[in-house]
């Protein structure tokens, strides 16, 4: 619920900012409104944020192959890229 969250914060706030007209002694509605978009905002940026990081990370490319020699029981470690051809 990262930028559906932010969005639906200033949906609220811009609801009770324009469209509500209620009035309390002491409470108005429309600053209530106004911090409901300012944080709907902010959330909005902070969730453009972290899914940009989650999209730079890049995953390890090398493969590490592991071959025992039936004769002398010695392990092989054999590194590859995966555009390399495939080890037979």
């Amino acid at each position: 619920m990262t930028i559906a969250g932010g969005i639906v914060l200033i949906m609220l706030g811009a609801i009770l900012t324009w469209a509500v007209e209620f009035d309390i002694a002491g409470f108005d509605i429309n600053v209530v409104g106004v911090i409901l978009m300012i944080g709907g905002f902010a959330w909005l940026l902070f969730a453009v944020y972290r899914l940009s990081l989650a999209r730079r990370a890049v995953a390890d490319t090398t493969a590490t192959t592991v071959i025992e020699d039936p004769v002398t029981h010695r392990r092989t470690y054999q590194e590859r890229h995966y555009n390399d051809p495939p080890v037979v």
